[in-house]
């Protein structure tokens, strides 16, 4: 390949740098409510997920919503803290991304095969409980 960046993975949806970053910072902060995560967390998330659009590559873009894929499958198997709002939405928005990888060109779609299936589980059962973390 020449010295250009591939960047096709960037026109997939706008929907994970519009939703991830306070989602994200309400996640690792272990926040009971995205409103409650630090202002400057949520900034830090917004930044790094601006250097990884601007700069970064798609296998980097890849790794990062692996790390939301973890946060998510926390907070939905119950072992780390967090709202469980926060966890559903950033888990749809990263199932729905990844599943539109299957149009693109490259290894992207298998890459992430198993971080859909974790995905999947993860949204079903936040979807089947409180925000309270009860069964519904």
């Amino acid at each position: 390949m020449s010295g250009r960046r591939n960047l096709i993975w960037l026109g997939l949806t706008p929907e994970p740098e519009r939703e991830l970053p306070v989602t994200v910072a309400a996640l690792r902060t272990a926040a009971r409510r995205v409103t409650d995560a630090p202002a400057e967390a949520t900034e830090a998330e917004r930044r790094r997920v601006e250097r990884l659009i601007l700069h970064g590559t798609q296998h980097g873009w890849l790794r990062y919503l692996a790390e939301v894929t973890d946060l998510v499958t926390a907070v939905a198997g119950r072992t780390r803290p967090g709202d469980r709002r926060a966890a559903l939405r950033a888990g749809e928005v990263v199932l729905d991304h990844h599943r539109m990888l299957i149009g693109l060109p490259g290894p992207g779609y298998d890459r992430t095969a198993a971080d859909r299936s974790a995905l999947e589980s993860a949204v079903r059962s936040l979807r089947t409980t409180s925000p309270d973390g009860d069964r519904g």
